[in-house]
């Protein structure tokens, strides 16, 4: 089954414009490659360029209401609302099974997300923890067989036309200075086009977050992600294009600005909702305690205009959407 149906491996703008039947990128010799990992041309996209991003949907049996996993009727709600949005591109940012050892919680995203490959919806999956819950070996097998176009990868980018760049990267393994992912990411910012504008970097561990005291305080920011947020900080004034990085991890959705980076936590796509106690560094303040929600960005002449939607009703009694945060990030 392939969710990623419309990647299209970067190749010279000659074998593109040939529409080439091509099999998929090359896999482990060329985890660290230059360039694009995949590039969908300016001809496959939308007048105004629309991506989502969101996460932490954990697709488990709906017939298992435990609210401690996720909230199935959340989690469907969510997925049809997307597929409406019929966005050029879905962001996510981790957690897409409960547990990535288990076929049967791939069986239900692939039942689940059926409307997206009906809609051929561009897919660009990060991965969370819970891929690997229940082993690294059998969760990687699982993951790239849900995602077979990723491989032999745990990290990759993609250009969605010439704006648009995304890094889609693996916060289970090292993002600190001098690792592989972290060598990449130097690589891939620095050899950036010049047409760029905005860079959208998804991972699953946030690098900023509301400092918690009393609460899910293992889920603050920890010292590999925070090594991400320092690195940002140091290129960001002298990079030509605009950094937006969108994690997850908290099941509840958080904006703040560090260094002229845009940070957001973006865990509300089903899984069991997690209080929050806001920081002043916070730019969004709700006094919503659940937040199932999605982020919705949309490309404009010299910005992305970005809203968080929120499903109104936690209980999804009546599926309502309120956009509760909008924001903008002008180009430079």
């Amino acid at each position: 089954m392939r969710l990623l149906r419309a990647f299209t491996p970067a190749l010279p703008l000659c074998f593109l414009a040939l529409g080439l039947s091509v099999g998929a990128p090359a896999q482990a010799p060329l985890l660290s490659e230059p360039g694009p990992t995949f590039t969908v041309p300016e001809d496959q996209l939308s007048k105004h360029v629309t991506v989502i991003a969101y996460g932490d949907m954990r697709f488990h049996d709906p017939a298992d209401t435990n609210p401690k996993i996720a909230n199935p009727l959340a989690r469907q709600a969510l997925v049809a609302k997307i597929a409406e949005e019929h966005p050029d591109a879905i962001q996510t940012n981790g957690d897409v099974p409960y547990k990535g050892s288990n076929d049967a919680d791939y069986d239900v995203f692939r039942t689940e997300t059926k409307i997206w490959r009906d809609e051929h919806l561009h897919v660009y999956p990060a991965m969370g923890n819970h891929e690997l819950n229940g082993g690294v070996d059998l969760g990687l097998a699982n993951w790239w067989k849900a995602f077979p176009e990723l491989k032999g990868r745990r990290w990759y980018s993609v250009a969605l036309g010439k704006r648009i760049y995304i890094l889609q990267l693996d916060s289970t393994l090292p993002l600190t200075e001098g690792s592989d992912q972290m060598k990449w990411v130097q690589q891939q910012i620095a050899q950036l086009p010049r047409t760029v504008d905005f860079v959208m970097i998804g991972l699953h561990h946030p690098p900023v977050a509301d400092i918690q005291t009393r609460i899910e305080v293992d889920h603050n920011p920890r010292p590999n992600e925070i090594a991400l947020r320092d690195y940002l900080t140091r290129i960001a004034p002298a990079t030509h294009a605009r950094f937006i990085v969108i994690a997850g991890h908290i099941h509840n959705y958080e904006r703040a600005e560090v260094g002229g980076v845009t940070y957001l936590v973006s865990g509300g796509g089903g899984a069991h909702p997690y209080e929050v106690d806001r920081t002043p560094s916070d730019l969004y303040q709700g006094k919503d305690t659940i937040n199932f929600h999605y982020v919705k960005f949309e490309l404009e002449k010299d910005k992305l205009k970005a809203t968080m939607y929120r499903l109104a009703d936690p209980d999804v009694k009546t599926v309502e959407w309120q956009p509760k945060d909008t924001f903008e990030i002008k180009k430079k």
